[in-house]
């Protein structure tokens, strides 16, 4: 018998109160409300004043957990994906795993930037499929003002941090219907923090740094292309799926790629506006809240699409 994996379970987490663009301003960053809601449509984002990427996970996981009812010690898999971890090592699903009191899952971190939750969750889909595991916690989770630098107005105004998680089930019928990832090391300079630790001292450049017109068109081009590979995967339509729940990186990006994949706004997911780009984050955050405002109900379809650093791109194709 086939065992196909569903989701049962949704959670988010957002730290501190907004932080408006004025705020940015009032702070001496050299912009607008204006400039940034023109170019962006970002209006507002919450930012860490001291938790980690992994604290940040758990309460999210703790949400998706109770939406599911199950224990934590009852996961068998914990995949974190994040491209802002508490350490070098142990992995930030370590200690989540440890947060939440589970022995013994399998634990692992996935680097995929802001497609990484897509990434994880093909990849925990595919444990599921395989029989090995059966209860999995997929969680996206960053801290991305730790590596802003807040003099670069093209950067620094466009993200945010938050953690987002989902419990997925092994069912005998299916859920995850397709995915799809796919990554292209050639465009690795156009969106990347090129610096590293070496002999205790920060090597290269710590900040993250964008070319934000080619990671525009990059983006525009390469997820509504994995959106129709996904959906024919499945048998279906573009214009067949009831919802769209894109990366949140720019509102531009975000009405293209609908546009293309002939989806009328109304049924795609934005969180963008409030939430910031929190990378990894962004798709499980915009899942929850569609969940748990109704819009989103079960025996839907949605698709999940993420395009980040690397550069990397995916997309899952998930009846609810």
């Amino acid at each position: 018998m086939r065992i196909f994996s569903r989701v049962s379970g949704t959670g988010g987490y957002l730290p501190g109160n907004p932080v408006r663009n004025d705020d940015l301003v009032a702070h001496g960053i050299e912009t607008s409300d204006a400039w940034i809601v023109t170019r962006t449509g970002i209006r507002a984002r919450h930012l860490s004043a001291g938790e980690t990427s992994s604290q940040m996970a758990r309460k999210a996981a703790l949400k998706a957990l109770e939406m599911a009812n199950i224990a934590a010690a009852e996961l068998d898999l914990i995949l974190v994906a994040t491209s802002t971890p508490d350490y070098i090592f142990p992995s930030t699903a370590c200690l989540l795993q440890g947060a939440l009191g589970n022995k013994g899952a399998t634990a692992f971190d996935v680097q995929a930037v802001c497609s990484g939750f897509v990434y994880a969750l093909a990849v925990a889909d595919k444990f599921i499929q395989s029989g090995s595991h059966k209860k999995a916690l997929v969680v996206g989770a960053e801290t991305f003002s730790r590596i802003l630098d807040w003099s670069d107005r093209s950067t620094c105004v466009l993200f945010g941090d938050g953690a987002g998680a989902v419990v997925l089930e092994a069912a005998e019928t299916s859920g995850v219907l397709a995915t799809a990832l796919h990554a292209d090391g050639s465009q690795a300079g156009i969106l990347s923090v090129p610096g590293q630790i070496a002999g205790g001292v920060v090597t290269g450049d710590p900040f993250l740094r964008m070319e934000g017109q080619a990671v525009f068109k990059s983006a525009v081009r390469v997820l509504a292309a994995v959106a129709e590979e996904c959906c024919h995967a499945a048998g279906m339509e573009t214009g067949d799926i009831d919802w769209l729940i894109p990366h949140q990186a720019n509102i531009r990006i975000i009405e293209a790629t609908g546009r293309k994949m002939g989806l009328p706004m109304e049924k795609v997911v934005v969180t963008l506006d409030r939430h910031g780009n929190t990378s990894a984050a962004s798709v499980p955050l915009a899942l929850d809240e569609a969940v748990r405002d109704g819009r989103i109900r079960r025996g839907q379809k949605f698709l999940l699409e993420g395009v980040g650093g690397g550069f990397t791109w995916g997309a899952a194709l998930i009846e609810f």
